[in-house]
């Protein structure tokens, strides 16, 4: 009854619940949360300077997230850059003094906290503090030239001095600290007389002054309010119960360092105060292209050209399809302009949540509990919606798709958590990473050995599928196509095996029926491939920097001028691709001389040998998760996981793969995901994420758990969207005629050149 009750309650979700319905939802949530946004900012106040300056909240022990931006953590050279032709002055009392002691520190973190000329004491704001002020202005002035401030208030001449803070502040930027609270309790005698409530009058009072209305324009003196906002959270850890913990103090100093240099050195992280760039000319010519798309699939709707058949979506790794029991019409002309016009909206979408000034940042932060949580609750889900498969073979499809999935959504919690940041985490995402590796060396050598389809044809198909997202995300991002690592890394090891597989003399497995002597043949060319790895691998300096900094080469690989990223990523999984390979060799071999029982039920070898393995399998497992667990450092554990990554692979695979009972089964949750991993992994850089992955999206303000929630499924929605695009725009731009696709091979040759040329040409770049 049990089971019965849950078939039925799925079919019900599913009739009303499709995956149409919820992107028209995802449509209309982001319509409802642009306008939500653009209100916001018009009527609330949209500046991301105030925001930094006037507000936010800790997220854990001194990591402070302003509201609604992310506030970059300079580095010494950083400030030193920034400063190095700025004037910076502090005036005020003691605990401006600290606070002045916390932003030299940022610059020189060696520096003792002693005397220095460009702190002024000032404990109160009378004749002496307006003279000086008065010297400024005209300093300033006479030479255009500007200098900063930060000036502790007393409200008795406050008024007075405001007039020429104001007139300072053409030529300089002026911030004014509103004063922090004390903690009561722990004030020594003498500061008794100091209390919250008197503090919150003279904040009042700056307030109401220096944001006066009887000015035909609102001052421009900056309040620095936030460093008092994190101070309310703090100050019960003072010592006297005057001066604020030294965690404090660094926020007020990095919020001064984020307002003063972000709108300079533009960090990637740092979303404060940081002005957008306007498109540059490419950018702008995709906009008109997609609008050209849109305008001719307009058209072409009026016109009555409706004709139209979605393709079965293909399987990037072995290009399989489940053929129509029918023959259908072919795609019409509609079509792909229909797709282009999908994809443009997508692509505006991506631009304003990443690109524009609309959506909202925050800071990712790791906690235990905001990576662990979720895996446990996405992993109930995997497990609820399991299903029976159509076959048991080893790593069979419905399988692969469900192991893509769920490492897929391992890794997604991983980059939104933060998770980088815990060293054991960190390794076993690695492993996934590899994993993806692994499955790429299974599934193009499988393919190849089986079929032998080495045609043009089926490269451009797979080489299609795996970068259209991320050369159109390259144009209309402004991001070299590095950026997207992974996506290189795997065009690069296909075309590697596909060159190791195609060359002379060409293996099958229809060959090696014939003499057993071929065998060798394929293990001598793994091997050629292995030395060819090796020999890259040990001449980092020499071979594989000059091979991959060769101009037109250099333009896939270098990030930032340099190849070092691409040796990174190349050189961490340099050895999964062939582990793959010869995984894939060994067990076709075997299921050929029929030495494996790949029935429903059945274990794969013989009682004691399946039960020796699965011993083996996972001692090894523990194995390296304990010692994954004991890392110290992410470089030291790097060394070692190229070698020992496939330890935890073949172990998995064959927890997972010899019980006959754990074969049949698998989660059709995780396998819907790995059906679009590919997407998933590249949307989340913009939509999911932000600033470049160095964030998190936030469309929900207040409320990060709805945020979280909103964001995701909007997302899900996208990278299946443009699963389907990528889908439709296959079928028309690599057509199955050779010629035809020779003539289309040429012409995205030009357009590419073109790109490359406006990007030699485009200063900057």
């Amino acid at each position: 009854m049990a089971v019965l009750a849950y078939s039925r309650g799925k079919r019900e979700i599913n009739q009303y619940f499709t995956i149409k319905n919820a992107k028209l939802i995802s449509l209309a949530a982001v319509l409802l949360l642009l306008l939500f946004h653009t209100a916001l900012r018009h009527y609330g106040g949209g500046d991301s300077c105030e925001w930094l300056l006037s507000k936010g909240r800790y997220l854990g022990e001194n990591a402070w997230q302003p509201y609604g931006c992310m506030m970059h953590k300079y580095k010494s050279i950083e400030a030193k850059t920034c400063l190095s032709k700025k004037r910076v002055v502090f005036a005020g009392d003691s605990r401006i003094r600290q606070l002045f002691y916390s932003f030299v520190k940022i610059i020189e973190p060696e520096r003792t906290e002693d005397g220095n000329k460009n702190f002024l004491w000032y404990p109160e704001a009378n004749n002496s503090m307006k003279d000086r002020v008065v010297s400024w202005t005209h300093w300033s002035i006479k030479l255009h030239s500007g200098s900063s401030e930060t000036l502790q208030q007393y409200k008795a001449n406050l008024t007075a001095i405001a007039v020429h803070l104001d007139k300072l502040a053409e030529h300089a930027e002026i911030y004014w600290v509103l004063q922090d609270p004390v903690y009561e309790d722990t004030l020594s005698e003498n500061r008794k007389m100091i209390t919250n409530q008197q503090l919150d009058l003279y904040n009042q009072a700056a307030m109401e002054v220096l944001n006066s209305s009887k000015y035909s324009r609102r001052s421009r003196v900056k309040l620095l309010a936030a460093a008092r906002e994190a101070a309310l959270e703090t100050i019960i850890n003072s010592v006297d119960g005057l001066h604020l913990p030294e965690g404090t103090r660094n926020v007020g100093a990095m919020v001064l360092m984020n307002s003063l240099c972000n709108k300079l050195l533009r960090p990637i992280d740092g979303s404060c105060c940081q002005p957008i760039s306007p498109p540059n000319l490419i950018q702008k010519l995709s906009a008109c292209f997609f609008l050209g798309a849109a305008v001719v699939f307009v058209v072409l709707h009026v016109l009555g050209c409706n004709r139209h058949r979605r393709h079965a979506t293909p399987d990037v790794e072995s290009l399989e399809e489940k053929k129509p029991a029918t023959a259908a019409a072919p795609l019409g002309p509609k079509a792909p302009f229909q797709a282009l016009c999908r994809m443009g909206v997508i692509m505006l979408y991506f631009y304003l949540c990443d690109r524009a000034d609309v959506f909202m940042k925050e800071q990712k932060f790791y906690t235990h509990s905001a990576f662990f949580i979720p895996l446990i609750y996405i992993f109930v889900l995997g497990v609820f919606y399991s299903e029976n498969t159509k076959e048991a073979k080893l790593l069979n499809r419905e399988q692969t798709d469900e192991w893509k999935g769920w490492m897929q959504l391992v890794i997604l919690i991983y980059h939104v958590s933060g998770a980088s940041a815990f060293v054991p985490v960190y390794m076993h995402v690695r492993v996934l990473v590899a994993a993806y590796l692994f499955q790429t060396g299974y599934g193009h050598f499988s393919f190849f050995w089986l079929k032998g389809d080495f045609g043009l044809y089926r490269v451009c198909q797979v080489l299609f599928r795996l970068n259209f997202l991320v050369v159109v995300l390259c144009i209309v991002m402004d991001r070299p196509y590095q950026f997207y690592y992974f996506v290189p890394l795997v065009t690069f090891w296909f075309v590697l095996i596909y060159a190791t597989m195609a060359i002379w003399p060409q293996i099958l497995q229809k060959r090696t029926n014939s003499s057993g002597i071929w065998h060798l043949g394929i293990l001598a060319k793994l091997l050629g491939l292995l030395l060819i790895i090796c020999f890259f691998a040990f001449s980092q300096v020499g071979s594989f920097t000059h091979v991959f900094s060769v101009w037109p080469v250099s333009k896939l690989f270098e990030l930032n001028g340099s190849v070092h990223e691409w040796w990174f990523r190349w050189q961490l999984d340099r050895f999964a691709v062939i582990h793959g390979m010869v995984f894939a060799f060994i067990y076709l071999v075997l299921q050929k001389r029929q030495v494996l029982s790949e029935g429903k039920g059945e274990a794969l070898f013989p009682a004691k040998i399946s039960n020796l393995l699965l011993f083996f399998s996972v001692v090894s497992f523990i194995t390296y998760s304990i010692w994954a667990s004991n890392c110290k450092t992410k470089t030291e554990c790097n060394e070692m996981h190229p070698y020992i990554s496939v330890v935890q692979i073949l172990a998995f695979i064959l927890i997972r793969n010899i019980p006959g009972y754990a074969r049949s089964v698998y989660s059709s949750f995780f396998s819907w995901f790995g059906k679009i991993s590919l997407e998933l992994f590249i949307c989340q850089y913009h939509i999911w994420l932000a600033a470049d992955t160095k964030g998190i999206l936030v469309l929900i303000p207040g409320n990060p758990s709805l945020n979280i929630l909103v964001s995701t499924f909007i997302f899900v929605c996208v990278a299946h969207e443009v699963s389907v695009i990528t889908n439709d725009l296959a079928q028309v731009v690599i057509p199955k005629d050779s010629m035809a696709l020779l003539k289309r091979l040429g012409a995205m040759g030009v357009l590419s050149l073109f790109v490359l040329m406006s990007q030699l040409l485009t200063p900057g770049t």
